[in-house]
């Protein structure tokens, strides 16, 4: 037997363990990825986790929520990112974030998407509420997903609920990840230790070692009812006085009245207020195409809508149900958006838009959902 024969029957023996080895190392264990782990409330991806830190006032709590949210977005150094609203009085603080989650990366590649998300925090004395919704991704910069139309059960797993489906299988794990990430990072703003490994830790060790608050002595509880999953931090130290954060208050509209729409002001598009925002979740948010009151287009966004910002530039989100008509829209260059309060007759901000080309295929019988650039955003004084 000369040594190509023995090379060759090395090389054919070796190769099936190679591959085997090699199938081991690529099957991974998807069981916290699966069933619930995107949670949906009213067909809207919506995680959160909620905070019980005994001995906290709200408003200690709301100060270290201010800071550690103003901190996490500024990480980003994007002007997109930043604090648009936030009420003192009743706890409440809400942002807008983008970033890039990162799928995999090596010397040769980058497989990575941009997310943008709103996070929101809830603030009560001695408990805190965060939640992290409006998940868009933008892939390869002209791909454009929802995260309830993308990493939600019904199309990320398989028909048995068993597996995930292989084409969004990174982008369901890559995001349930990610928010994992923001809560730890609430976590470790109350004191807690960041059991991340070290090199996803976001914080320097230095800043790991002293929390940089201490609100009361004895044992600071985060995390759920489950005593299991509760993280808990015990300190010597009697209760120190916080020193708050720079107080923030609810965007106050400020423009030029409008010439065209009496009652109403020009708002600068860069400084979008909190309130604006705080409508596309709890208002009625309805289309209308056409410039002639007489012989004009509407129809009610059924799916909701969200506002966001492509290149520096403010857009607005609004989504059809599958059994809305979409004629009419699509024909459109330009359309209005009027956002109405709940139990309101006149809308409370009026959005006009240029219609952005479409950058995905519908898909039949999924809602569809339109971006376009703001061009004028009027606001009711």
């Amino acid at each position: 037997m000369n040594k190509f024969t023995i090379l060759f029957l090395t090389m054919f023996l070796a190769l099936p363990m190679a591959m085997k080895a090699d199938s081991a190392k690529e099957k991974k264990d998807d069981t916290r990825y699966l069933v619930g782990a995107v949670p949906e409330v009213e067909g809207k991806v919506v995680f959160s986790k909620e905070f019980q830190i005994p001995g906290m006032s709200q408003a200690q709590i709301y100060d270290t929520m201010t800071k550690w949210m103003d901190e996490r977005l500024k990480e980003n150094k994007n002007i997109d990112s930043r604090i648009v609203f936030s009420d003192e009085a009743k706890g409440t603080i809400a942002g807008i974030g983008e970033e890039w989650i990162v799928f995999s990366s090596s010397a040769l590649s980058l497989d990575r998407t941009l997310v943008n998300y709103q996070i929101t925090v809830t603030c009560k004395p001695g408990n805190c509420l965060v939640e992290l919704e409006k998940i868009r991704f933008t892939y390869r910069e002209t791909e454009k997903y929802k995260a309830e139309e993308w990493i939600t059960d019904k199309y990320a797993l398989n028909k048995a609920k068993t597996k995930l489906v292989r084409g969004l299988a990174k982008w369901r794990r890559k995001t349930v990840d990610f928010a994992d990430d923001i809560f730890m990072d609430v976590a470790v703003a109350f004191g807690a230790p960041d059991t991340r490994p070290k090199t996803e830790k976001k914080k320097k060790e230095e800043e790991q070692k002293t929390p940089s608050i201490v609100a009361a002595a004895g044992p600071i509880i985060i995390g759920g009812a489950d005593k299991k999953t509760d993280i808990k931090v015990t300190t010597g130290e009697p209760a120190q006085t916080t020193v708050p954060a720079a107080t923030l208050t609810p965007a106050t509209p400020a423009g030029k009245a409008s010439a065209n729409m009496p009652g109403y002001i020009e708002i600068d598009l860069k400084q979008i207020p909190g309130e604006v925002y705080a409508l596309m979740g709890s208002g009625k948010l309805v289309i209308s195409i056409g410039k002639d009151e007489f012989n004009m287009t509407n129809m009610t966004a059924n799916a909701g809508g969200a506002l966001g910002y492509q290149s520096g530039k403010a857009v607005a989100y609004c989504t059809l149900s599958p059994d809305q008509a979409y004629d009419t829209i699509e024909k459109a260059d330009s359309y209005t958006l009027k956002l109405y309060a709940p139990n309101q007759t006149t809308p409370s901000a009026v959005i006009e838009c240029k219609k952005m080309p479409s950058q995905t295929t519908p898909q039949a019988g999924q809602p569809r959902t339109y971006v376009g650039e703001i061009v004028k955003l009027l606001m009711k004084k």
